[in-house]
């Protein structure tokens, strides 16, 4: 009886191998993995919290200061015992929902990743499947380009003619005398493979990870500035810290906390596709970038104050009175301010910003001394479209009441003249933590910084 064969030269695909999973072993033994995605965002929270606070206390880098000890103390309408007390709230709910969210994922395994690295090498076998093809669409002969390539370049020729590797063909015969013939990978389709499985895939996760929170946090608190009962019942509380500072971060209403901080995160760690250990990476690196943006401090050595533009001095302009209802982007880019227009137009209006970026600049090299503090520049003011922000100016209608002395600093005219006033007036809705006390205030100040800064010497400069 004639030997059968199981091969067919076109289309017989590597076979996958098999596996045997075990439980992954925890990063930190002996903490379980879905304790350590809880655990240490706040461990995080409060150790960057507490670098920035320390800073703060010994003085260090005054000159990258957004804003004077002073201002901290005087111009913040909540004391930092009922911070700590609210973020320890928003952090025991955070706590509670990390654990709810770790009972709906499945426990992270090892013991797979050759298997799923060879469904890659599977995948790009496939592909090449279409080689003949589309050869063939241009009006070249696959069958004759291989042939020519044959001796010269084996695997080169396998691909042309759609992933047909005579080379990697191993046979094998069974006691019942059939012969079975199995192909292999090259080591180029196991090189792609395990860069698909190991870097790209990871970072297709993450990226998808940001992007879905970032688009949640803009739009869910664009929604807290457009709709004035929810500003005034919920996140006015935040912005009660017109002077920002990092352990300050997650200062909120226990509603909008809810929803900014644990909703957004777990639904971006559900859509991405994330396990535990990843989940554990993206909720610590949220937080941290958080906190940062949160520090007051444009420091020029600090690597997320450059990560993306979204930084301590772009936030910053949000929690001033002129720049509120602007720089609605957290916690990782700007695209979104950028593509829908609610990116602050007015540059570093403020005399607070002008050390920090003197100082900044000195320290870097800048691309021809353009940069600002809080990554505008004035000229848009002028040029762009108004748009969201053309009826604020006309809807501002407490601020008209408001003395121009107490409407320090004077934004450039065009755009960030209608979001000054937007922003103002949104500060005078606020009954129990704005009024018109605060526009007074910050105008004080203002005028302090820009006396300081007059007294600043070029020594001063180089610090």
């Amino acid at each position: 009886m004639a030997n059968q064969s199981h091969f067919n030269p076109s289309f017989d695909l590597p076979p996958l191998p098999d596996y045997q999973t075990t439980l992954m072993p925890p990063f930190v033994p002996p903490i379980p993995d879905k304790l350590l995605i809880v655990i240490l965002p706040i461990v995080a929270y409060w150790g960057l919290s507490m670098l920035f606070h320390w800073i703060d206390t010994k003085d260090y880098f005054p000159q990258y200061r957004l804003h004077t000890p002073v201002e901290v103390s005087s111009r913040n309408k909540v004391s930092r015992w009922e911070v700590v007390r609210d973020v320890f709230v928003q952090q025991i709910l955070q706590t509670i929902v990390g654990g709810l969210l770790g009972i709906t994922e499945p426990d992270d395994v090892v013991g797979k990743e050759v298997y799923d690295i060879a469904v890659w090498a599977r995948r790009i076998r496939i592909a090449q499947r279409a080689i003949p093809g589309l050869l063939a669409f241009v009006g070249l002969d696959a069958g004759g380009i291989a042939k020519n390539l044959n001796m010269s370049h084996p695997m080169l020729a396998g691909v042309v003619m759609g992933g047909r590797y005579s080379t990697l063909q191993t046979t094998t015969m069974a006691g019942d005398g059939v012969v079975d013939t199995v192909n292999g990978f090259t080591a180029w389709e196991n090189m792609i493979a395990n860069a698909m499985y190991w870097y790209v895939v990871p970072t297709v996760q993450y990226s998808v990870a940001i992007l879905v929170l970032d688009t949640w946090q803009y739009f869910m608190h664009r929604a807290m500035h457009i709709n004035k009962w929810m500003y005034t019942t919920f996140h006015s509380r935040h912005h009660r810290l017109y002077v920002p500072y990092a352990y300050g971060a997650l200062y909120n209403h226990p509603v909008e906390g809810f929803l900014f901080d644990m909703i957004g995160p777990s639904i971006a760690y559900k859509v991405a596709g994330l396990n535990t250990r990843q989940g554990t990476w993206f909720f610590t690196g949220s937080t941290l970038k958080t906190v940062d943006d949160h520090s007051g401090y444009a420091l020029p050595w600090d690597p997320l104050q450059h990560l993306t533009s979204n930084n301590a001095g772009y936030h910053d302009v949000h929690h001033q009175t002129w720049g509120i209802k602007t720089n609605f982007s957290q916690p990782f880019f700007t695209f979104w301010d950028r593509l829908l227009g609610t990116a602050w137009t007015g540059g570093d209006v403020s005399a607070r910003y002008e050390k920090a970026k003197i100082a900044a600049q000195n320290k870097v090299d800048e691309d021809h001394g353009t940069t600002t503090i809080t990554h505008s520049d004035v000229a848009e003011s002028a040029t762009q479209d108004p748009r969201p922000y053309q009826d604020d100016n006309q809807n501002a209608t407490d601020l008209s009441a408001i003395p121009l002395k107490d409407q320090q600093p004077l934004p450039p005219a065009g755009k960030a003249e209608l979001q000054a006033a937007g922003s103002r007036q949104q500060v005078l809705d606020d009954r129990k933590g704005g009024g018109a006390q605060i526009l007074v205030e910050e105008a004080a100040e203002e005028k302090e910084a820009r006396r300081l800064l007059q007294k600043w010497t070029p020594t001063d400069r180089t610090v």
